[in-house]
């Protein structure tokens, strides 16, 4: 009996299993600091859990149409209008068990066998693996840190052809916090255009920018109809476990390839938690717990940026936005592996290789600062900067 040979082209996102590892290290006693999941410590607000609650309570547990509530697709065109400045439809808005499926939906919508499908590196390591599974060529473009981790305009010039057929943007940015530049969005733009291309627009962390404004290619004229939007309630609401994921589709047709691809594969997302996705909309109380959380994030990220610096052959970048540090270790002469297996054995502090995110990360490491209090980044640093000296010998 043999596999199907598409399988050895799956790739895997390796949080996952440094979670895995850091978890048995607990239960054989050891003090894990956690930084190596892209997750919040914080409690998802009341209101949504009321929602959902008040669903399961009602009897909320049937199937949904494979597109979703209609009543949370019509509150998320309404949000997505406002927040993007372009006119949404609610049929334009498919609901999904989280914001990966959308990816997997995109990429199987649009790309046939050897078409190139342009990608940030190092990025979220499901765009790489979904393009090789499908048989489509995935193209890294480098996430560079000198330049703050945006788009190379150049290099992007240098690499778009008549083969492609996706471009991939996510801003902000897993793992490096970086936020694309109005230049950089326009180039893209520009570049689709001149190609005919889609272009699909991870934007999971929109409410998580700490310096500057969030900017949406949607605002570049004419690429309206030529974008995907991926949205997710999973880092806004602290609600990783519900999975609660959304598209914004070019048009009804889109969706509607998209609703298909639901249909065979889960049928639909979730009854009671896209009710309980539907409190969060225009509700001030969310809102305020939601900007009360981005404060404490950008609080974190300060902590954990300054104790990083200094560390003996540690350089960061400073994020603007999402929930990571990507830290250059190059100066400590050792590779991103090796750095994260000795923080980890020496320290009990579990973080991830750079190389998780693509061979463009080679150099770096991410370290997330949501999912721990300052206090417990601060335990740390101090555990870092205990046999820090060790590393650099």
């Amino acid at each position: 009996m043999q596999l199907a040979d598409r399988i050895s082209r799956l790739g895997t996102e390796e949080a996952f299993a440094v979670l895995a590892r850091a978890k048995q290290a607990e239960r054989e006693g050891r003090d894990m600091i956690h930084m190596e999941i892209g997750d919040t410590d914080f409690n998802t607000p009341k209101a949504i859990v009321d929602g959902a609650v008040e669903a399961l309570q009602s009897n909320k547990t049937k199937y949904l149409p494979s597109a979703g509530l209609m009543e949370l697709r019509e509150g998320l065109a309404k949000k997505l209008s406002k927040s993007r400045g372009v006119d949404v439809l609610p049929e334009e808005v498919v609901i999904t068990p989280g914001g990966k499926p959308m990816i997997f939906y995109t990429i199987l919508s649009t790309i046939n066998e050897g078409d190139e499908v342009i990608y940030p590196n190092p990025g979220f390591p499901t765009y790489e693996s979904v393009i090789n599974f499908t048989g489509g060529k995935a193209v890294a473009l480098e996430m560079k840190g000198e330049s703050g981790f945006n788009f190379d305009v150049e290099e992007l010039k240098k690499i778009a052809n008549e083969k492609t057929k996706l471009i991939i943007i996510n801003s902000p940015q897993n793992p490096t916090g970086g936020i694309l530049t109005r230049e950089s969005l326009e180039a893209i733009a520009e570049i689709a255009k001149k190609y005919d291309a889609w272009v699909f627009a991870d934007e999971v962390y929109s409410e998580m920018v700490f310096d500057g404004e969030f900017e949406s290619i949607l605002s570049i004229p004419g690429m309206r109809e030529r974008t995907i939007v991926l949205d997710a309630y999973t880092k806004t609401y602290s609600m990783s476990g519900w999975r609660v994921g959304y598209g914004m589709c070019p048009n009804k047709e889109f969706a509607s390839v998209i609703t298909n691809l639901i249909n065979n594969s889960v049928s639909c997302a979730p009854n009671f938690t896209q009710w309980g996705a539907l409190a969060a909309i225009d509700n001030p109380e969310v809102d305020a717990e939601v900007a009360a959380m981005r404060e404490e994030f950008k609080k974190r990220r300060d902590v954990l940026f300054a104790g990083l610096e200094n560390l003996e052959g540690v350089a960061c970048h400073l994020p603007a936005g999402a929930i990571y540090l990507f830290p250059d270790i190059t100066g400590t002469g050792r590779s991103s592996n090796d750095v994260y297996n000795f923080v980890f054995d020496k320290a009990n502090v579990a973080i991830l290789p750079g190389t998780s995110f693509g061979r463009f990360g080679e150099g770096y490491v991410r370290m997330s600062f949501a999912n721990n209090s300052i206090e417990r980044i601060e335990e740390a640093i101090e555990r870092m900067a205990k046999v820090w000296p060790e590393l650099i010998g």
